[in-house]
Formats: structure tokens, C-alpha cells, sequence
């Protein structure tokens, strides 16, 4: 407040120092995103230089002590816990988000808002303390052993529920009333209007809420692995144990040496690229919508 009431400086003056200071702020971040890039490089690059990209995909399996360095089991795995979740998890978020916002009455959407809210709270090891000990014996009674990708897919839903419906909600609070207004002039019900004129609306808004559910679907660590067996494999089921790649770094970065170390610096790589090309993807949406 002091800076900008300085009696000293004029507005423009004031609005150029403020510019100067939000340049400082995006270069601080932009610098922050390069070291940890170039770190992750640097401990990759010893096992890269030793045995090169094409043995994380042809090694006939993952035991680094014995040189053998396929990442591909917990590569998918990794992607089949995430798009599983993601299915599931986009259209109870963005439903009930629709729900709460145009059909449920006042003291239900507020209830429902805190509910929500909570849920975005929880820590994941609590998430993960759950389905290890309720869900995981639910699934094994159909098929055993229970810990499997179809517990990694139910605990990720409801994880990155909360994300997807908060941010539906929000975008559906920024539809102008004047839509409504002309939509119920025409004689267009609700829920056509819902279909035909909100959602290309905030389609922007809601395609944000599923990149920020999807990134944390692949950056999740402690509950995928309580809950999804952490047995190196590619599933050929919804039952089959897995281990994804970030469970791998958590339970083998505390002995790992030599290559065995680096060559799990190169799977956090691997989500790096992951998480680099879903913001791509989405500036190149949001540009879409801007300028198309």
C-alpha cells in the first residue's frame, strides 16, 4: 500500500514499478523451472551416456543392479492409473458441478461446496490409508490379491475429483446471466441451455480443471503406491498389480547408487516431458479459444 500511495510517484510511475516487479516474479519462476530441468538432466545424463535411451524401452526388465533398465511396466502403468482416473473422474466432476450450480437448492449447494472442499484437503497418504484398508479387501473379495490398477484408478478419482468440480463450478459462475435470460426468451429449456450454450462457453475452463486433475494424477506418489501392489509389470487387467513411476523413484531412491540412481533421475525426467506436454497442449486450447 505504501508504494502505491507514495505522493512521490505518479500513477504511471506506479503502474511501471508494478510491471517491473511481476517481470521479476515470472523470470524468478521461469529460472526455478530451468534449474530443476537442467538438474534432472545432469543426474540423468551418467546412465543416458552409459547405455543410451533405446534400453528404457528394450531391456527385458527393470533390475538396475543387474543392468537392466526398462521403464516401460511402470511408464504405463503410470498412464493407465492417470487416463482411468481421468475418465472416471471428469464427468462426476464437471456433473456435479452442473448439478450444484443450476438444479440443487441454496443449502445443498453450499453443504455440498464444503464437502467438496474437504475432499481437496485431505492429505494423500490419508487417501492411500483408506484404500488400503477398506477398498483394497473390497477388490481382492472379487479378485484377488486386491491391491491392483483398478485401486490406483478409484483413489485417483476421488483425489482429483474436487480440482475438476471447483473448477467446472467456478467457470460456470462466470456465465453471463444475459445467456439464460435470452436462451429462456427463445423457450429453451435448462438443460438444452446447459448443453447448447454453457458448456461452449467455459469449455476453456473446464478443459483447465482436467489438465490440473490430470497433472496430479501423474504426479501422485503415496497412495498409488499403498494401494496399487508396486509388483513391476504391464497389466493386462483392471486386477493386476502395478507400480508406477513415481512409486518407483519413492521406494528405490533411498539405496540407489551409481546407475541405479540416475537411471531413476530419467523417470522423474520422463514426468517432467509428461508434464511439460499437458501445459502445451493446454496454451495451444487456450490460444484456440482466443484467437479461433
Amino acid at each position: 500500500m505504501t508504494l502505491f500511495n507514495n505522493k512521490n510517484l505518479s500513477p504511471s510511475q506506479s503502474d511501471l514499478v508494478l510491471l517491473w516487479i511481476l517481470r521479476g516474479f515470472a523470470l524468478l519462476t521461469g529460472i526455478i523451472v530451468v534449474l530443476i530441468t537442467a538438474f534432472l538432466l545432469l543426474e540423468a545424463l551418467p546412465v543416458l551416456q552409459q547405455v543410451g535411451w533405446l534400453r528404457f524401452v528394450s531391456d527385458p526388465s527393470w533390475h538396475p543392479v543387474q543392468g537392466f533398465y526398462n521403464l516401460m511396466p511402470m511408464l504405463w502403468g503410470s498412464l493407465l492409473v492417470t487416463l482411468g482416473a481421468v475418465i472416471l473422474a471428469a464427468p462426476l466432476g464437471i456433473g456435479s458441478a452442473i448439478f450444484c450450480q443450476y438444479y440443487a437448492p441454496p443449502f445443498f449447494s453450499g453443504f455440498y461446496r464444503q464437502l467438496i472442499n474437504l475432499l481437496a484437503g485431505i492429505p494423500s497418504v490419508v487417501y492411500g490409508f483408506w484404500g488400503l484398508v477398506v477398498l483394497v479387501p473390497l477388490i481382492g473379495k472379487l479378485q484377488p490379491p486386491g491391491t491392483s490398477l483398478l485401486a490406483g484408478i478409484a483413489i485417483l478419482t476421488l483425489m482429483i475429483l474436487p480440482t475438476i468440480a471447483l473448477t467446472a463450478e467456478a467457470s460456470f459462475s462466470e456465465v453471463p446471466t444475459e445467456y439464460f435470460q435470452g436462451a429462456a426468451a427463445l423457450g429453451i429449456s435448462r438443460w438444452a441451455t446447459i448443453r447448447s450454450v454453457v458448456l461452449p462457453a467455459t469449455k476453456s475452463g473446464l478443459f483447465t480443471g482436467l489438465i490440473l486433475g490430470t497433472g496430479r494424477a501423474i504426479g501422485e506418489t503415496m497412495a498409488v503406491l499403498m494401494v496399487c501392489g508396486n509388483v513391476v509389470q504391464t497389466p493386462t487387467s483392471i486386477f493386476d498389480p502395478i507400480r508406477t513411476l513415481t512409486a518407483n523413484i519413492a521406494l528405490e531412491m533411498a539405496y540407489a547408487t551409481g546407475n541405479h540412481r540416475s537411471a531413476l533421475f530419467v523417470s522423474g525426467l520422463l514426468l517432467m516431458v509428461a508434464i511439460a506436454i499437458l501445459v502445451a497442449v493446454a496454451e495451444g486450447m487456450s490460444r484456440r479459444n482466443i484467437y479461433g
